[in-house]
């Protein structure tokens, strides 16, 4: 069964990355490749987090507690992806814009 949960995510994330490979292939969109892997980090602890309560009813606390920690590692790391910054396009321009150039020191009025 542990074969067949691995098989089945590795080919959702080849999926993915070939989704996101063709929607940008010139250019990829960090924030849209951040905004995916947290879409797809949260499922999966969802997924743990049933798995942890089908095995807690069927009394088999040691594999409930193995979904449950593994899903509060998935959760460590939703909350890791988050905290990383990535600046959007539009507000890199937005910023050039207040600014004035980039690398020169503010206009004193």
């Amino acid at each position: 069964m542990a074969q067949l949960h691995d098989l089945r995510l590795r080919l959702l994330v080849q999926q993915e990355s070939e989704k996101i490979a063709n929607a940008q292939p010139a250019d990829l969109d960090l924030s849209v490749v951040q905004a995916r892997c947290l879409c797809w980090l949260a499922l999966l602890a969802e997924a743990h987090e049933d798995q942890a309560s089908d095995a807690e009813r069927r009394g088999d606390t040691e594999q409930a507690m193995g979904w449950f920690a593994d899903s509060m590692r998935l959760r460590d790391v939703i909350q890791v992806v988050t905290t990383v910054e990535i600046p959007l396009p539009e507000s890199v321009e937005i910023e050039e814009e207040q600014d004035g150039f980039p690398g020169e020191p503010p206009i004193a009025a």
